[in-house]
């Protein structure tokens, strides 16, 4: 059952950690319940709801619904829950921060890492795609993914971020495959540079809250929008399949919106 799973998510062109994820809570269902009837799987949303928040719930369900999917019993399909969207974005790493990052890791030569935010910061990419890229697609210009349901999405890597990575490349004699390699020369995992991004914030003195992997798409899509205004392409550049899900990033930061507030009112 669970590996046959597995080769369903794998043929629909899900990421590892989506198809992680979705495994988990397979393995999670079937140990509290004995098949899928409709008493069972509204029994495990429920005790769902009782145990996690909204959005992890959500996650868990969509994961159910897919195995269903995958064993012809859509006419089971569980519905999601609501999530209460606060007015704010939230651990969204700041402009100076960034610049600040950048700036300290290429004094302590920590070339990789700094490219690493960069492209992050500078692509929009998610850390599982981020992975992706390899000496080729810098020389191309842009890395191009599909969807499961075969949209092409091409993420482009702008002018000035490819010639400094071509020329990072050439300095580190690094003419093909994957660029942002472990120690033991294999692709650097998700994980991997999550855990590390959190170390460099210690060192640097940051507030590791806003130091994660996708801190960094936060902060690209809120640039975009602030020179560029077209939510829209912004979707389309992020890989959004609903522009709904792009419009957070019209929202300020609580610490914007702190500032505003502290220059407007003076009553």
């Amino acid at each position: 059952m669970i590996t046959q799973f597995q080769n369903y998510l794998k043929n629909q062109n899900l990421s590892e950690n989506t198809i992680s994820s979705y495994v988990c809570t397979l393995k999670q269902y079937l140990v509290k319940f004995d098949g899928f009837s409709v008493r069972n799987l509204k029994a495990y949303k429920l005790w769902l709801i009782e145990n996690y928040r909204p959005k992890t719930v959500n996650l868990r369900l969509r994961a159910i619904n897919c195995y269903l999917e995958s064993i012809k019993r859509r006419g089971f399909r569980l519905k999601f829950v609501k999530v209460q969207q606060k007015s704010f974005l939230e651990n969204v790493i700041s402009e100076a921060d960034y610049e600040y990052f950048k700036g300290a890791l290429l004094t302590n030569n920590e070339q990789k890492w700094y490219f690493v935010i960069r492209f992050l910061a500078a692509t929009g990419a998610r850390v599982s795609e981020l992975v992706k890229f390899k000496a080729e697609h810098v020389k191309l210009g842009y890395l191009d993914l599909y969807s499961k349901g075969g949209k092409l999405r091409r993420i482009y890597i702008p002018t000035s971020l490819q010639s400094a990575t071509l020329s990072w490349l050439e300095a580190y004699k690094i003419k093909s495959g994957f660029i942002f390699l472990n120690r033991f020369n294999k692709p650097i995992t998700p994980r991997g540079i999550a855990g590390e991004l959190k170390k460099f914030a210690k060192i640097y003195g940051l507030d590791e809250k806003v130091v994660y992997p996708h801190s960094f798409r936060h902060l690209f899509a809120k640039r975009f929008l602030a020179k560029f205004n077209d939510i829209a392409f912004l979707a389309d550049l992020m890989g959004h399949e609903n522009i709904e899900t792009t419009r957070i990033y019209l929202r300020k930061t609580a610490t914007e919106q702190r500032q505003i507030v502290d220059s407007v009112i003076d009553w």
